[in-house]
């Protein structure tokens, strides 16, 4: 059964399934920019890059203003930070278990 949470969470996630999309996001952490700005960040074609940020506004996770011919980008609600931070968190900390899971298999230098 699909309960409109779960469906809402699956959509969440999947949005966030993406380096570009994640990129896009780490971009505008310290506030808005403009396209052209975000592509050169980015390092993403015009297309590709408007194709991701549909997405990440469809999610409300960006939102757009236009200033005369130019369309800025900010992220409305912050606190998706604190859930990317605690990813983040999460992935160095799984690389130091690995890390220390390498050291014991390395052979002792006598």
């Amino acid at each position: 059964m699909n309960s409109p949470l779960h469906v809402y969470k699956a959509e969440f996630f999947k949005t966030l399934g993406h380096s570009v999309r994640l990129a896009i996001l780490d971009a505008l952490r310290d506030g808005p920019l403009s396209v052209t700005e975000l592509q050169a960040v980015i390092q993403a074609d015009q297309s590709i890059l408007s194709q991701h940020l549909a997405k990440l506004r469809v999610m409300k996770f960006v939102s757009s203003r236009r200033e005369r011919t130019t369309i800025y980008y900010d992220v409305p609600d912050r606190e998706i930070y604190q859930f990317l931070d605690l990813a983040r968190n999460i992935y160095v900390r799984q690389l130091r278990q690995t890390e220390e899971m390498l050291k014991e298999l390395a052979p002792s230098e006598e």
